[in-house]
């Protein structure tokens, strides 16, 4: 607690005092101003660093997104091949089967329906070679 002075204090001690208490008063103001400024541009400097680190992370996410489409892709053709493949010789397997089981049935085969298609049109073609030496 403060204690007031009695008597003939100093009037100098008391102004001093005074002026003390007034400059720190102004000091507190411009303490007070001066962080209302700067907190000011502080929060403007934040915000521009807040943009680049932005920035930066959109870039980098945006180069791994990449990465990974690529990736995605890759690996998609890779099972695409492997379901072709896998498919064909799923075909190739019910193909030999199918010509067995025809084949144990006494059902021709492609080839034979091929050799046969041969031989018939060998013979139209000798049969029209007939008719036209025949008619002459």
């Amino acid at each position: 607690m403060v204690k007031k002075i009695k008597g003939n204090a100093d009037p100098q001690l008391s102004q001093a005092v005074r002026e003390s208490a007034h400059l720190i008063w102004l000091a507190g103001l411009g303490a007070f101003a001066k962080v209302g400024e700067e907190g000011g541009k502080l929060f403007d400097a934040l915000v521009k660093e807040g943009e680049k680190v932005e920035e930066r992370t959109r870039s980098a996410a945006s180069d791994k997104l990449e990465v990974v489409r690529e990736k995605a892709d890759e690996t998609r053709d890779k099972v695409t091949d492997k379901v072709a493949d896998t498919w064909d010789k799923v075909e190739q397997i019910f193909e030999e089967r199918l010509a067995r089981v025809l084949g144990s049935l006494g059902a021709p085969s492609r080839d034979d329906l091929l050799e046969l298609t041969r031989r018939v049109e060998a013979l139209q073609a000798h049969i029209e070679t007939l008719r036209q030496t025949g008619e002459h």
